[in-house]
């Protein structure tokens, strides 16, 4: 039965399970009498987030970059390819559902099925975007979200909870309790008597109740408010890329695929847009930090706020004519 807990954000997220991850393919060998490898390995996009890769710094394995598709995507196809180049250290696959510059959703069903063919983990990364499964029209991105041994969602992204809370959750959660619970003298009463303990399933031991928040939000508005937010951020951002898409000064880098929307303007320079950051910021207009893409600056919006609208966006992007 899966089990999830709360812990402080997606990277912690992120590196629990896949020390989880590691942990289970490390006793698998053994049980198997194989050797072990000179270096393990996990496999994820070019447009993963960085917490993967300073995860594979703490836990010391290498992080194989797969291609993606045209679209930013990775497929499934790409992770076989990279798993030639991964060797025999290969112990997880990480796709993640709503990249942090586009809100770009790995083929999450082809991922999934390429990491059972390998036989190895397979980890989603849904920190932002997975909450979008909400909508009933972007449910469809995250059908291959079945496959997945393990994946985090952050409530306080997109599930309107304040900071920090992320949810890690775990298929077989025996695994988790396996690879992470710590024993001690001074812990023993704890861990010995087969109570359900939260810091049995990721790195740390101290925590706070940080699924409080959210509980008592959800039982206050009721899981189709949070249905209806998800569905209205996706929409004020198709929306807000129809009037960007009409402006002659303004080009829209991509289709939001999710809640966020890229932009350029023309002729501006990342000095442009961090001046007119900065300026809007102290004007209390809005917070839209600059990005880039193939080496070229944009702005972004990542709305995740059930009270942003189209009007509010179109003032913002009237302020860059502004001085």
């Amino acid at each position: 039965m899966a089990k999830y807990i709360k812990i402080q954000g997606g990277s912690l997220g992120n590196l629990s399970a896949l020390v989880t991850a590691r942990h289970t393919a490390i006793q698998e060998r053994k049980k198997n009498k194989k050797k072990m490898p000179k270096r393990w390995s996990i496999i994820a996009s070019k447009e993963s987030h960085s917490s993967l890769k300073a995860a594979a710094r703490v836990m010391d394995i290498d992080v194989i970059t797969a291609d993606v598709d045209a679209e930013g995507r990775l497929r499934g196809k790409a992770v076989l390819a990279a798993a030639k180049k991964a060797g025999k250290g290969l112990f997880a696959v990480v796709a993640t559902a709503g990249t942090t510059n586009f809100g770009i959703v790995d083929r999450l069903d082809e991922v999934g099925k390429a990491a059972k063919e390998l036989g190895v983990w397979y980890h989603i990364d849904g920190a932002y975007g997975l909450a979008g499964i909400l909508d009933e029209n972007s449910k469809k991105l995250f059908k291959g979200s079945k496959y997945a041994d393990s994946f985090i969602v952050d409530p306080h992204k997109w599930l309107f909870t304040p900071f920090d809370c992320c949810a890690l959750v775990y298929r077989n959660p025996k695994l988790a309790s396996a690879a992470h619970t710590q024993h001690g003298e001074y812990l023993d009463t704890l861990t010995d008597g087969g109570e359900f303990n939260p810091s049995d399933y990721a790195y740390n031991l101290t925590r706070r109740a940080r699924g409080l928040p959210l509980w008592f939000s959800l039982a206050t508005y009721g899981v189709a408010a949070y249905r209806k937010a998800v569905a209205d951020n996706i929409n004020v951002a198709h929306k807000i890329a129809e009037v960007i898409r009409k402006r002659e000064d303004l080009k829209l880098v991509r289709e939001p695929e999710l809640s966020i929307v890229v932009f350029e303007k023309k002729g501006w320079q990342l000095a442009d847009y961090e001046a007119w950051s900065d300026r809007i910021l102290k004007q209390g207009l809005g917070f839209v930090t600059p990005s880039s893409h193939l080496g070229k600056p944009n702005a972004r919006f990542a709305i995740v706020n059930p009270r942003t609208d189209v009007k509010l966006l179109t003032q913002i992007i009237d302020s860059m004519d502004q001085k």
